[in-house]
């Protein structure tokens, strides 16, 4: 009995050092982006909960697509947003946005567990009008700044949610507390993919948020990546 016993134990602790080893191993294939901007360094994780936004997300980065566009849209307490690649060679106050792209991403929702918490990294995408399925932009994407909600404030969203979503994103009390606490942009979960988020570089973002934007809320002064380069996967 003593002897079975011990077995158990033994054969116990060999899967849990398996389990550490195997979590331990998934940390460290996560997928890491560094952005060399004009504002200073900004370095991004990707979700492997959202493979395809991630792989392409690699795909153009290796290629240097990001290397040398602009910070082309920002707004000051929600966003700034980047990757147009027509926004390289950009005259100055030029409206940016458009540049036509060769394909769309998938949308790939993943509610309540990635949301659009401050610092969270989503991707960008034409209107519901002329894509009903909400594809992603394969190369534009934004990162999420926003603000701190009240309750009040976070029942306004979930009303707005309720038609945007058709009440399939309700918030729970973890998420409210999540963008009461730290902040974000909550009105957009569930119709943008949410496929990373900022681990450094923060008070980069806040700085880019923060800078002074013409009608078209392209900064006055451009604010570049100079170049964007995986660093780890």
């Amino acid at each position: 009995m003593e002897t079975n016993r011990m077995k158990l134990i033994l054969s116990s602790l060999l899967l849990l050092f398996a389990s550490l080893s195997a979590q331990g191993q998934n940390e460290q294939k996560q997928t890491e982006i560094l952005l060399e901007t004009d504002s200073g360094n900004i370095r991004i994780r990707l979700y492997d909960e959202t493979p395809l936004h991630r792989d392409n997300f690699i795909r153009q980065v290796e290629s240097g697509a990001y290397d040398g566009v602009l910070f082309h849209r920002v707004i000051s307490d929600f966003m700034v947003q980047t990757g147009d690649l027509g926004s390289k060679t950009a005259l100055p106050g030029q409206p940016l946005g458009d540049t036509p792209e060769a394909y769309s991403v998938p949308a790939e929702f993943r509610y309540p567990r990635l949301i659009h918490k401050r610092g969270a990294v989503a991707a960008a995408r034409e209107s519901d009008e002329v894509n009903p399925e909400r594809a992603s932009s394969s190369t534009q994407f934004y990162i999420v700044w926003g603000r701190k909600f009240t309750d009040d404030g976070l029942d306004k969203v979930q009303e707005r949610l309720n038609r945007a979503t058709d009440s399939t994103v309700q918030m729970s009390p973890a998420t409210r507390d999540i963008y009461k606490n730290i902040g974000g942009t909550p009105h957009l979960d569930g119709s943008y993919t949410v496929f990373g988020e900022v681990v450094e570089g923060l008070d980069v973002v806040e700085r880019i948020q923060r800078a002074e934007t013409d009608a078209n809320d392209r900064p006055i002064a451009d604010i570049h990546i100079r170049k964007a380069m995986l660093v780890r996967q």
